[in-house]
């Protein structure tokens, strides 16, 4: 791809933008040190609109822009259900989630499992999250924005990782979570703004000039199969990635995405994951941090017009390309003209910096506060907690990098591997949460186990049924893991356990903003719905 003067310096200006913006707000006054509070919770700071903004950086990356492009392009609308659904979650996670979190004053999601169940139980599930971000995430992330760099720029893909984990790196982990959640906004302004400058661009391209309505129109009747919410067994077959072809069913399995499956999946990340969470939990207050999640819920059902649907163009244009997760790449290096490629780029190298930076900075503090101050160096200071911190994100990049190109390189569809593979600890991580939240005779012991379970159980439906979706085979396995805690724990005592979380309904109030906004998202949601059944 060719860049204008203009484009360079649109490009450069962002960079120079989110560095000078990140160092500026991690200033300190001379002779002042960090404590833990200000470098992992941003000293519960962020207004509203921050928060909204951040949680929508952090998890808008590349496998979204490409990604989730890549799946329109293979599957369809019916990808939107991942954003839109989203949508609901958040709604339900601001008003019953963090009224119990932001109470219960803490830093993490694994030192919550400890205040309501025990020590082990927090090292188990900081292990599983660190396994998580740096294994799958951090990965796919770094794989996918280097896929990116390499179809437009022509940079060799080893090259692509290491350059967006060293400016993910750079202000991230000196500045900690105050740098990362300020910064965000400026790369939601970016990403939100790129990406529709690119969907509006390919579908003016499409109508011949006469419009994005014409261009919308005019892809609907082109490939109407693409334009089902809820996909029916034997409907689509896709690439499996493997030269041979499946069932798209298998990725969206019909009804399962609005009454099974993905609802674990939903609520897993947005309301027990920490580089999510976090964000939250360093809100002003509980009222700034509910706000903000319902700032992000109308934020996502704008997503799709920006990552799915130019997945669906790139499909009606018969795109040139080897693989589904191309089919962005291609279309911004086909389509948006000079002049406008340096905003279009900016928006996606945006999404995978913002959420590399989250990424390390959730990975470095479940390290610090859940493993090194307990179990290596329980007397730390909080200035060694900084320094720890720094550290461990570090080691943590590092290790993604190496491991990133042998490890995903082969794949077709890179978001359905996020999916999939988070999904082994997902219906364990949702279970224990919402039986350790809502449900007082949960024993340690019993989640414990049902952590224990979980990947036997994921990995033995995945090779003894592999025609069970993983959408599916997630709620299988929750429906087990919650049998196996109901049954522990009423093996063990028949009375409320002593951690077990005492909740007044006036906990659960909200105000007039929230409620009508969330009305709001629930109407919009019918009507897409109803129209793209």
């Amino acid at each position: 791809m060719k860049f204008s003067t203009i484009d360079v310096f649109v490009f450069v200006g962002y960079a120079v933008l989110v560095v000078g913006a990140a160092l500026y707000v991690s200033r300190t006054k001379k002779g002042y040190k960090k404590t833990a509070k200000d470098y992992f919770l941003a000293d519960k700071s962020l207004p509203w609109w921050a928060v909204g903004a951040s949680l929508i950086a952090a998890n808008i990356s590349a496998e979204q822009f490409i990604g989730v492009s890549g799946s329109g392009y293979a599957i369809g609308l019916a990808m939107a259900s991942y954003e839109w659904t989203a949508a609901i979650a958040l709604i339900i996670i601001a008003k019953y989630f963090l009224p119990i979190f932001l109470k219960n004053n803490i830093f993490t999601m694994p030192q919550f499992l400890e205040l309501r169940f025990d020590v082990r139980v927090r090292t188990v599930l900081a292990v599983f999250w660190i396994l998580l971000y740096v294994f799958v995430y951090l990965t796919s992330v770094l794989y996918l924005g280097a896929l990116f760099m390499q179809t437009v720029f022509n940079i060799e893909l080893i090259y692509g990782i290491i350059i967006l984990a060293a400016f993910s790196a750079l202000y991230s982990i000196y500045g900690g979570l105050k740098a990362v959640a300020w910064t965000d906004v400026i790369q939601v302004v970016f990403l939100i703004g790129g990406g529709i400058l690119t969907t509006v661009l390919a579908l003016n391209h499409l109508s011949d000039g006469t419009g994005i309505i014409n261009g919308l129109t005019i892809l609907i009747d082109d490939v109407p199969e693409k334009f089902h919410m809820i996909i029916k067994k034997g409907q689509l077959m896709i690439p499996d990635g493997k030269g041979g072809i499946k069932d798209a069913w298998m990725d969206l399995p019909g009804l399962s995405v609005l009454i099974g499956g993905l609802w674990i999946g939903h609520f897993a990340y947005w309301g027990c994951n920490q580089y999510i969470t976090q964000k939250a939990i360093a809100a002003k207050s509980l009222y700034e941090a509910q706000k903000g999640l319902l700032f992000a819920g109308y934020l996502k059902i704008l997503l799709p017009f920006i990552v799915v649907v130019p997945g669906i163009v790139a499909f009606s244009l018969n795109a040139d390309i080897a693989k589904s997760d191309e089919a962005y790449p291609w279309l911004l290096q086909s389509f948006v003209p000079s002049g406008f490629r340096g905003a279009a780029v900016a928006a996606l190298i945006a999404a995978i910096v913002s959420s590399l930076s989250s990424m390390i900075n959730s990975t470095a503090t479940i390290f610090s506060m859940d493993i090194y101050k307990p179990f290596i160096n329980p007397k730390v200071s909080d200035h060694q907690l900084v320094q720890t911190g720094r550290i461990s994100g570090f080691v943590a990049i590092v290790i993604a990098v190496i491991i990133a190109k042998p490890l995903l390189g082969n794949l077709d569809q890179v978001f359905q591997y996020i999916q999939e593979y988070t999904g082994f600890t997902t219906p364990a991580i949702f279970a224990i949460f919402i039986f350790g939240l809502f449900w007082k005779r949960a024993t340690p012991n019993s989640v414990l186990w049902a952590s224990i379970l979980a990947i036997p159980l994921s990995l033995g439906f995945k090779m003894l049924a592999p025609g069970l979706p993983f959408m599916n085979r997630w709620a299988v396995v929750f429906l087990i893991l919650g049998i196996v805690i109901i049954g522990i724990s009423l093996f063990e005592s028949d009375k409320n356990d002593p951690k077990g979380i005492e909740i007044d309904n006036k906990l659960f109030y909200t105000g007039n903003v929230f409620n009508i906004g969330a009305v709001g998202i629930f109407t919009i949601l019918a009507v897409l719905y109803i129209a793209f059944w």
